[in-house]
């Protein structure tokens, strides 16, 4: 835009201490398991409420440093959920190039090579990438994997 000066990319969060950290998730509790949302913050003693937005706007809130974590969790009697490329792959890339981390539950690259749904991986875990670790740690104490 004229007169706004030039652009300038965006960066996630340079947050550390995952206590001062924010999560985005789902506004829909069918979309995601926010009880288990909460255990996991908890388990990193974020105190601060969930950013709840829908679509593919929580990786923009990430990307941008408006949060540190997303969690894409599945809801009990849900398991065999696969969650389809076109909510999750722009979104990864976006926060990839602003400094991001991406996997699923388990820690594993999101496989997109395997046709319309992320049949190879669980979930979906994004993050700043410095609490990437932290918060994996955290969903293995919360859930189960069969």
């Amino acid at each position: 835009l004229e007169g706004t000066g030039a652009p300038q990319p965006i960066r996630v969060s340079s947050t550390t201490d995952a206590s001062a950290a924010r999560f985005c998730e789902s506004v829909e509790s069918g979309h995601s398991a926010h009880g288990a949302s909460a255990d996991i913050a908890r388990r990193l003693n974020i105190t601060a409420s969930p950013i709840r937005l829908d679509s593919q706007a929580k990786y923009a809130v990430l990307a941008a440093g408006g949060a540190e974590l997303l969690m894409r969790l599945l809801n009990p009697g849900k398991e065999s959920y696969k969650e389809c490329i076109w909510d999750q792959a722009a979104g990864a890339i976006l926060l990839e190039e602003a400094g991001g981390r991406i996997s699923d539950l388990r820690g594993k690259p999101l496989d997109f090579s395997a046709g319309r749904k992320l049949v190879n991986n669980t979930g979906v875990l994004a993050s700043n990438g410095i609490l990437h670790a932290a918060a994996l740690q955290a969903v293995r104490m919360v859930l189960t994997f069969p």
